[in-house]
Order: structure tokens, then sequence, then C-alpha cells
């Protein structure tokens, strides 16, 4: 059973890949996932307020003069909240790439085009075989055009992409105006993949403590929005497409190849069930295709996409007013 599959220009043995997450902060756990079969590693992001806070942290202390050298260790505060240092983060890029032998992806998160994409081109010199950007912003002003706030996003890409020779994915969030002229826009500037959706966390509340709870793992459900936007673009941008959030089971990654995905992502289920679970869901696909006889992925990718599939229509608004008129009790 033939399961491989390209992204980012990588060959890779099959499409079940860990996304970022706090898994790969221990070596043990990196090497576990790779064990289970992981094709690549997405390491966690490097946040653009972490890179910012340490320059301005720097700024300061050079500011500040020889006299006040009794207080110079305070002038270097480690960010309050991030397991690494921008510093630490490069080593730990270098060691990750020592300790095992597939691709590691680095991540950037971040939305202003500034001094601190620079790390994209320090992370390169790390040793990352490719660079996922996370562009992870919530539209709170009302003030701010939605325009604007996809300019900021394309001049992000446009600096990663012109510092860095490895390839640059794109995570983006569903929640711009146009996302298929978006994704049209970032294709056009030569990202070499797209990642749908970064998953904005929804905190709840207690009501009685009136404290924010912490945020919950996905469920199969968030897939949806995924599949959904999978389709549309599938076979309409030169780019990778990769799914993640909402993938748990065999069936949810056949789902997004099916869609138009490359690789399928996947999180909160290694997170719940450990870095074995990788394994399980590769063979389950490779089962399923077994018992519907399917030779390769490549047979069942974008079968099921807006420009292939039988039925288009279903994907857009069409769709939407049927369902609502055929609902009852």
């Amino acid at each position: 059973m033939d399961l491989s599959t390209t992204y980012m220009g990588f060959q890779l043995p099959h499409p079940v890949v860990p996304g970022a997450s706090p898994m790969v902060h221990d070596l043990d756990t990196v090497r576990r996932l790779e064990d289970a079969g992981a094709p690549m590693i997405v390491m966690h992001s490097l946040f653009e307020e972490q890179i910012v806070g340490e320059q301005l942290a720097a700024v300061r202390s050079i500011e500040a003069g020889d006299e006040s050298y009794g207080e110079a260790l305070s002038y270097f505060p480690r960010p309050p909240g991030f397991a690494l240092s921008p510093d630490d983060y490069l080593a730990h890029v270098a060691r990750i790439k020592s300790a095992v032998s597939v691709p590691v992806i680095a991540s950037l998160n971040g939305v202003t085009e500034g001094g601190w994409l620079a790390y994209a081109r320090l992370i390169e010199q790390a040793g990352a075989d490719g660079l996922e950007l996370n562009i992870y912003e919530l539209a709170t002003d009302p003030d701010e055009p939605g325009a604007q706030i996809e300019h900021r996003a394309l001049q992000a890409a446009a600096a990663v992409r012109r510092s860095v020779s490895i390839p640059v994915a794109v995570k983006l969030s569903p929640y711009y105006s146009a996302v298929a002229h978006l994704c049209k826009q970032l294709d056009e500037l030569g990202v070499d993949a797209l990642v749908l959706f970064n998953r904005f966390v929804q905190p709840d509340i207690d009501v009685e403590q009136l404290e924010v709870l912490r945020v919950t793992l996905s469920g199969s459900a968030e897939l949806l929005l995924r599949l959904r936007w999978l389709a549309i673009l599938s076979g309409r941008v030169r780019a990778s497409l990769a799914a993640t959030g909402g993938a748990h089971t065999p069936i949810d990654a056949i789902k997004a190849v099916m869609a138009g995905a490359h690789i399928v992502q996947m999180v909160s289920a290694l997170l719940e069930h450990g870095p074995m679970h990788l394994g399980a869901v590769r063979d389950g696909i490779a089962r399923w295709m077994d018992e519907h006889e399917y030779e390769s992925l490549r047979q069942m990718h974008g079968s099921m996409s807006l420009s292939r599939c039988a039925n288009p229509k279903a994907y857009e608004r069409a769709n939407y007013v049927r369902i609502l008129q055929s609902w009852h009790r």
C-alpha cells in the first residue's frame, strides 16, 4: 500500500504528521514520535512577543549605563510563560535536528513585519529543514479594516520568504474576509504550503470562581471547517495543503486527504493518547484503503474537492440553503 505524499517539497512515507505542540520540548518524546512513524517533526512556535521582549530588554540594559551594574542581571529576565528563550529555541532546533533523521520544521508565531522576523534566518542557520509561519491574530480593533489586517499578514509572509532558502509554510486562521483570495496571494508570494487552520483558544468562564478556564483539546467536529476550505483550495493553488485541528482518527485523516490535504497534522489526539497513536492512525488509513481497493494515497487525494466532486455546490451556498430547509424533528 502506497501512503506516500509530498509536502513542502519533502517526500514523506505517509501523511500523518505531529503538529506544533509542547511534545517537542522533550527530546525523548521527539524520539518516540519518530519511532511511532512520524515522517516529519513540527516544532512549537517561537513567538514575536518573546523576541521583541528580549530585544527591548537588551536595549534597556545598554541604555542603563555602567553605574547600575549591581542590578544588571535583572535586565535579562526570561519572558514569563515561555518554555524557551529565543536563543534557547535556536539551540533546541539544533538538538532536535541531531536527534532525528526526519525533516524538522521550526515555527515562528506573529503578525507584524519587524525585526523579530530576522529569526527566520537564524532558525535556518540552526539547522531547520523548513519553517512554519503561524500568523495568529484576532482582529479586535473595530477601526481597523480587514484589508489592512490581510496586508500585514502578506507583508510578514513575504519578509520570511525573502529571508530564507528553506521551504516556508504559512499557518492561517479561518477568520479572514476572503480566505481563498488571501491564500492565492500567499501562493503567488511563493510560500510552499498553507496550513488550515490555527486554532484560536476559546476560553471558558467558571462563574463560581470567576476564573478563565484552561483551553480544551479539539474534537473531530472541528475538522469540518478545515474540510470545506481544503476542498475549495485544492487544485487552485500550487502550494501544498495541510489540515490541522480536529483530526483524531483514520477516517478523519482520510476525509482531509480526500478534500485535498497533502498531510494531516495531529496534536490533541497525540496529547491524549500518546505518540504511538500516530502509528495506529497511519495503519488504520492503510487498512481502510485496502478494504476499499485503493492502491495509493494519490488516488484519493483531492477526490472530494470542489473541482472534482460530483456536487461542488455542496461546498457553497446552495448546500447551506438546502440543509436549513430540510431540518425537521
